[in-house]
């Protein structure tokens, strides 16, 4: 596994973890937690890069940890609402 990938691919994880914890747990608060979880990856995703150093690719990174991120949140909202219609 390449560098980017490798700080790219922990935020999308912790992501989906969150989305599973909060469908165990509260899945009738899914609107309140997931906005928190996409808030907890931006943070994450910035401190995950700026903690390798790199500074060639840091805005493509940050953009793919990020982008990832909202995909999986996005796609746990659909589920959620689904579930609790």
């Amino acid at each position: 596994m390449t560098t980017r990938m490798a700080t790219i691919v922990p935020v999308w994880a912790v992501a989906l973890v969150g989305c599973v914890l909060v469908a165990l747990l509260d899945p009738d608060g899914y609107l309140i937690w997931l906005p928190l979880l996409l808030a907890l990856s931006l943070l994450l995703a910035f401190v995950v890069q700026l903690a390798v150093g790199n500074q060639r690719g840091f805005v493509d990174r940050v953009m793919a940890s990020v982008g990832g991120a909202v995909v999986v949140l996005a796609i746990a909202t659909l589920l959620l609402a689904l579930l609790n219609a």
